[in-house]
């Protein structure tokens, strides 16, 4: 063989083992992380995703990939993502209350991981809490069925509210039920209570002329994705007509809010951060019972409440676990 010849071919060989062993090398493996919300709205729950991920030893870009999708309150945008998601593939599928409910119906076998404040066995993603089965587990942190507590927290601070409101994200399983815990329990207390279905920017928009209208005393602002995701325009507007509100979250208050009472959904990011990792590392949903988030907060904002001219009790500071000055 002539030595141009043989240093071509050498040459060719040489040029080629990188090739093949990055083909022989596996992929790193690939976590969907779809929300039916904004990333805007979401940016402590991503990170603190990511903070629990690198804890559990997976460093993004390093060892894993995550593919972020976002429904931007499009529910019906949903199924389009999830399934780009699962053509992919991805190992794992981690999502919020109305995106898992998409995924459940769209893959029995890639891995589900939810965050929700609803009911997983009234929803139908599990078939029980400690026995999760099939394709899904996650974390449950009590939102939605905490609407007695907030409304008797609301009437302490304002107690001369003949009537208040509630604002709902209707259709789905977690806000109805709110919807029928808080009418029975105004109910039982004779509590004048207006329900106000809100689906979009405007009707937030609407709902507080009708407020405005009728003289409503304070609000009670609804759980779910919706809410969660239109808090800065929510706040904005009951601050602009001078009606106290309560929150399910601490990041309405946050952001300018009277005051919340809920679990904490970044730490049930964080948790289901942790059980993604397991997942990875090759157990299976139907074997990790679904977490459920115990860290409850009460926040007040007395910056709000002193603009809104109230004063809180100090009985009711004394409860708080949170307060913003």
């Amino acid at each position: 063989m002539k030595r141009r010849q043989f240093i071509a071919l050498l040459g060719g060989t040489t040029l080629g083992w990188p090739l093949a062993a990055r083909a022989q090398q596996p992929a790193i493996p690939m976590i969907g992380y779809v929300n039916s919300g904004t990333l805007a709205a979401n940016t402590n729950n991503v990170a603190a995703f990511r903070q629990s991920l690198k804890g559990a030893g997976f460093i993004e870009g390093q060892n894993v990939a995550i593919e972020f999708r976002w429904g931007e309150n499009q529910f019906d945008r949903l199924p389009a993502l999830l399934a780009d998601l699962i053509n992919r593939p991805v190992s794992v599928i981690v999502g919020n209350t109305l995106s898992v409910l998409r995924s459940k119906a769209a893959t029995t076998t890639i891995p589900i991981v939810f965050t929700t404040g609803s009911d997983p066995v009234r929803d139908g993603l599990v078939t029980s809490l400690n026995r999760p089965g099939g394709n899904v587990t996650g974390v449950v942190f009590i939102t939605g069925d905490l609407g007695a507590k907030r409304l008797e927290l609301l009437r302490r601070l304002v107690p001369k509210a003949t009537t208040i409101a509630m604002l709902v994200n209707p259709n789905t399983p977690e806000t109805e039920t709110e919807r029928r815990d808080l009418q029975a329990a105004a109910q039982a207390i004779g509590q004048e209570l207006i329900i106000l279905n809100v689906s979009s920017d405007h009707d937030i928009e609407k709902a507080f002329a009708t407020l405005v209208q009728r003289g409503v005393g304070a609000l009670y602002v609804g759980t779910g994705t919706f809410m969660f995701n239109s808090r800065q325009q929510i706040v904005a507007l009951a601050a602009r007509h001078g009606i106290p509100a309560i929150y399910t979250a601490r990041e309405s208050v946050a952001v300018g809010g009277l005051m919340s009472y809920g679990t904490s959904i970044t730490d049930a990011y964080r948790q289901a951060a942790i059980y993604a990792a397991r997942i990875l590392k090759g157990e299976k949903p139907a074997d990790l019972p679904v977490m459920q988030s115990t860290k409850f907060e009460f926040v007040i904002n007395l910056k709000t409440a002193k603009t809104l001219g109230l004063d809180v009790p100090p009985a009711l500071l004394a409860l708080a676990d949170e307060v913003i000055e």
